[in-house]
């Protein structure tokens, strides 16, 4: 069933789980998401990124992601992450995406405040959320790392003034996370995730969630974070997938597919497990 995030991240709140968000480029990564998800009896965020439209377009996703999340027996949010740019965001609300997230995080603070607050009215208008980012999740790697990143962490007070004069759903915050591989131990600061949890009273939400340890997951899900943004790892476990069927023999592409959905159903079951995001829709 399609909802919004608020549906889904409402709930996880209040229960003290964690919901996982994954990008699914493509129908094999959609349906190891989904089939997973249905198969645990859990809620699901699933969708796309601005920086990952080079590999499926925006309306292409949209086809295959939204007809499959009606259908789904769980709660299913299709969301549209790091939207980058105002066009993008008015496109995927028009194709039907259920929950935006405007990423204004690398602005400054009151022209974040203003645009983000913006997004909101529009969407709210239309029953769709809005996930905003105070502070920048930067990279590990390539375009858009930070020299310090502990420079841009969330600050608790600004969070809450951020909450109240946007009016968001759920808050991405920087806390030590960070997009793609980790080249070290993330450390992520736990006592700064409760800070502003206790200030905001709003489901908090983790980029960068691949490469974390369970342990990371679980502290940082009992101090507040509801959401959890997985890619890498999906992704990785879809070409080591396809891996395994090239040297069991497998010839064709056809062949391939159960392999590489198949690899990446255990690292979603892994996650939706350790979020404690089992048997949470009946």
């Amino acid at each position: 069933m399609l909802v919004n995030m608020n549906e889904i991240l409402l709930s996880a709140k209040a229960g003290g789980y964690g919901v996982g968000f994954f990008n699914a480029v493509n129908v094999e990564m959609a349906r190891a998401v989904l089939e997973t998800a249905q198969e645990l009896n859990a809620p699901v965020i699933i969708g796309t990124a601005e920086v990952l439209l080079p590999a499926m377009e925006l309306e292409r996703v949209a086809e295959y992601l939204i007809p499959m999340a009606k259908k789904a027996r769980v709660p299913v949010c299709v969301h549209y992450d790091h939207g980058l740019s105002f066009a993008r965001c008015m496109e995927a609300l028009r194709l039907g995406f259920t929950s935006i997230m405007y990423d204004c995080s690398t602005a400054d603070y009151e022209t974040n405040v203003a645009n983000t607050a913006q997004m909101v009215r529009i969407c709210h208008a239309m029953n769709v959320t809005v996930e905003g980012e105070l502070g920048h999740v930067g990279d590990n790697a390539g375009l858009g790392k930070l020299e310090n990143p502990s420079d841009f962490f969330t600050d608790p007070d600004m969070a809450l003034d951020y909450v109240q004069r946007t009016g968001i759903d759920a808050l991405a915050v920087a806390v030590g996370n960070a997009h793609g591989d980790y080249r070290f131990p993330p450390k992520l600061d736990f006592p700064r995730i409760s800070a502003i949890a206790e200030k905001t009273h709003l489901p908090l939400v983790l980029h960068g969630g691949s490469g974390l340890t369970d342990e990371d997951f679980q502290a940082a899900v009992a101090r507040g974070v509801c959401k959890v943004n997985i890619f890498t790892d999906l992704d990785k476990a879809g070409k080591a997938g396809i891996q395994a069927g090239l040297q069991a023999g497998v010839e064709t592409m056809m062949g391939l597919i159960p392999y590489e959905i198949e690899a990446m159903k255990q690292v979603v079951r892994h996650k939706i497990e350790v979020f404690g995001g089992k048997n949470r829709f009946f």
